[in-house]
């Protein structure tokens, strides 16, 4: 009962941490009048900032700076995660770039995509095998992308983009054991200095915004480090309590969210298309998970079963 209670609240947390992520376009497009670059910059340093100031109110300064030494002893981790920061500062601009050009529904995409480009790598990195189902997903997916590109005229690189870094990015980090809060910041750090060398370059050129603008954008711009890490640590927090299939699940939530916000309130096109595209994906998502799933409860069952008859056993 207590374990259930437990699986519950994790797939609360981690759901929440989706729905988060999904209303990001609303965020970011209010936003749309302040330069993309503006809002990287002022993502990673009030992100570095924020996540600092919640570790040391947690009286956890001294575990952060404990994290950092052990990182630098390890420096094939310590560049690792440099490199993982700098990823994931790619898929930030290239995000928010994409929401505020009207490319929403090719961001979608990408994290549409993202689980088997995550599985592809790992063949090339981890020596991993396909399976026939996941053979058939990347066929099927390849056509949807093919769809798209024929449509468009050109590849759909914002997908392919935020598709990568993120999967590049997910792959460091499977590697590295860092609390989620301290691990931010630690990330951030890294590319805190080129954000202020960079942000001092947008107040020379006069065009920084945040110096001439109103309240609510100044508000806007300083909570982007909120909405940055609030998701993380949530998604953090719930997600070593629930099954895999899960948050296989789960996952998908965003990037429908995503589709719906483009397509609904800022009124980007979803034609015939993009239809058969999209199905052709959504198919290959399915025939990708499904199988996982079924496969995880067997093993789950085959698991419980044999723990009930070693109990009897030992009775």
């Amino acid at each position: 009962m207590k374990q259930l209670q437990t699986q519950q609240q994790g797939a609360l947390w981690v759901f929440t941490a989706y729905v988060l992520w999904g209303f990001m376009p609303i965020y970011w497009k209010s936003l749309h009048h302040v330069s993309s670059g503006e809002i990287l910059v002022n993502r990673i340093i009030w992100a570095f900032l924020l996540t600092v100031l919640a570790i040391l109110i947690m009286g956890q300064g001294k575990k952060l700076f404990i994290d950092f030494q052990a990182l630098w002893k390890t420096q094939k981790q310590f560049w690792s995660l440099c490199a993982a920061s700098f990823l994931v500062t790619i898929n930030w601009f290239t995000y928010i770039w994409s929401v505020n050009h009207d490319f929403i529904v090719q961001a979608s995409l990408g994290y549409y995509i993202n689980p088997l480009v995550s599985v592809l790598l790992g063949i090339i990195f981890l020596k991993e095998a396909l399976n026939r189902n996941q053979k058939a997903a990347f066929v099927l997916a390849a056509v949807g992308v093919t769809i798209l590109t024929i449509h468009y005229g050109v590849f759909p690189w914002i997908s392919f983009v935020l598709a990568f870094t993120f999967a590049l990015y997910g792959l460091i980090k499977k590697h590295i054991k860092l609390d989620a809060t301290r691990g931010l910041a630690i990330e951030t750090a890294f590319t805190v200095p080129i954000a202020l060398l960079a942000y001092g370059w947008i107040f020379s050129t006069g065009d920084a915004v945040i110096m001439d603008t109103d309240p609510l954008t100044v508000v806007l711009l300083i909570l982007t480090g909120i909405a940055t890490a609030l998701p993380l640590v949530f998604f953090a927090k719930g997600v070593p309590s629930i099954p895999l299939y899960v948050t296989g699940f789960l996952q998908y939530i965003a990037p429908t969210m995503m589709l719906i916000i483009g397509v609904a309130i800022y009124g980007e096109s979803f034609g015939k298309f993009e239809w058969l595209s999209f199905a052709f994906i959504w198919i290959a998502l399915l025939v990708f998970t499904v199988p996982e799933i079924l496969r995880y409860v067997r093993n789950k069952r085959a698991l419980i079963r044999l723990q009930k008859q070693e109990s009897s056993h030992q009775s």
